[in-house]
């Protein structure tokens, strides 16, 4: 890694915060949805006029499920910071490349690596 471990540290605890946010606020969507569709006896299957409640109930869960992922995988970039394998492929041991921590802060293999999957 050839940045400063306290910066990247920094820039990880940013991201999560923003992530965390956007879970927190999904999850009050998707609470809300629930509620509503609670109170409600519409028939949204057989509106014409946009989606259906299920689907919106399924789209939210899925982001909210990324957000979730996302938020374990800046836990794993902040212990990798703290034991010192932050920025070092976990399959061939070489130093992933600024750019793709950059793009992907969280990344754990190199492009190479990634690749292969």
């Amino acid at each position: 890694m050839n940045r400063d471990p306290s910066a990247v540290r920094e820039e990880l605890l940013r991201l999560r915060a923003q992530t965390a946010i956007q879970a927190t606020s999904l999850d009050d969507d998707l609470r809300s949805l629930f509620e509503a569709s609670r109170s409600s006896n519409a028939d949204d299957e057989h509106d014409p006029e946009g989606s259906t409640i299920a689907f919106e109930r399924a789209q939210l869960t899925a982001v909210l499920d990324a957000a979730r992922r996302r938020l374990a995988e800046l836990d794993v970039a902040l212990q990798r910071v703290d034991d010192g394998s932050y920025g070092v492929c976990e399959r061939c041991s070489r130093p992933i490349p600024a750019e793709r921590l950059v793009a992907r802060p969280s990344a754990r293999t190199c492009v190479a690596c990634a690749s292969r999957r």
